[in-house]
């Protein structure tokens, strides 16, 4: 699968998120099955955080990587409400408890909050000189909100990101790209629902034998510089993920694309989910 750099280390193009993951203790086998599929089939890049299932999505997250630590880069998130000079030691303490490891490798604000920049960037740079966090970065960030951080420290920035959200394209992704920021797309597949209902999605599927799900992350993984982290619990599903960072799709598939999910024409309010 094809990488690129993140946090100083090469990660596939593809990683898995668990967003709704341990909210449900008779899903939890399969949830943990369907991260062990992903890791083998090379999408070993996972991202969680203590917002998902308050927590259970780490503990599933923990239980999949056990023995195969070091094959895996790690990617948690910090509530705001916990993003303080206290509070960001004692939220990493709890995650790297439920994730059963000593480090994550990339640890982000999940959003901005009431602490100050300063303080929160001053409590995760403690937090990667004591070894707990390989890097820091933010989540759901906009172009004024990197501007106000201003700090060639902070490695990404996630946001939502697809076909029917494309805001991002107007000024962010130019800005991530000019300062050398991957950006890490959530929910790059919408959430299941109309957007792979879409005709022209299914058409363009349909001359390529694949999934609409597949097409929109073909779509979104021509874009240098991002990341797709589809949520998968169906082993089918976690295959088809991976098999899509094969599918190359032709022009006149972009210009249709295009034509039935409008790029943005002006600066649009970050989406958020």
């Amino acid at each position: 699968m094809r990488t690129l750099k993140l946090a100083g280390v090469n990660v596939p193009v593809i990683g898995q998120g668990t967003w709704r993951m341990g909210e449900d203790r008779s899903r939890h086998t399969q949830e943990v099955a369907a991260l062990r599929l992903g890791i083998e089939l090379g999408m070993t890049l996972i991202d969680t955080a203590e917002m998902y299932g308050e927590g259970g999505a780490e503990e599933v997250v923990g239980e999949a990587i056990a023995g195969r630590r070091d094959d895996v880069f790690l990617v948690s998130k910090v509530y705001p409400h916990n993003a303080s000079r206290k509070g960001i030691p004692l939220a990493c303490e709890r995650s790297l408890r439920r994730l059963d490891t000593d480090y994550i490798d990339l640890y982000l604000l999940h959003w901005r909050g009431q602490y100050p920049l300063e303080e929160t960037v001053e409590a995760f740079e403690r937090l990667r000189e004591e070894g707990k966090i390989g890097r820091w970065g933010v989540s759901n960030f906009d172009v004024d909100d990197l501007e106000e951080l201003a700090s060639p420290a902070c490695a990404t920035n996630q946001v939502l990101y697809n076909l029917e959200e494309r805001g991002v394209e107007f000024d962010l992704l130019p800005w991530s790209r000019q300062h050398q920021m991957p950006v890490m797309a959530y929910c790059p597949i919408g959430q299941g629902g109309p957007m792979l209902n879409h005709t022209t999605l299914k058409q363009i599927a349909a001359r390529h034998c694949v999934t609409p799900a597949q097409v929109a992350l073909a779509w979104m993984l021509r874009k240098e510089g991002v990341i797709a982290i589809p949520k998968a619990v169906r082993p089918e599903h976690v295959q088809l993920n991976a098999q899509a960072a094969q599918l190359q799709l032709e022009a006149g598939d972009l210009e249709a694309l295009d034509q039935a999910f409008r790029a943005p024409q002006r600066k649009q309010r970050l989406a958020m989910v």
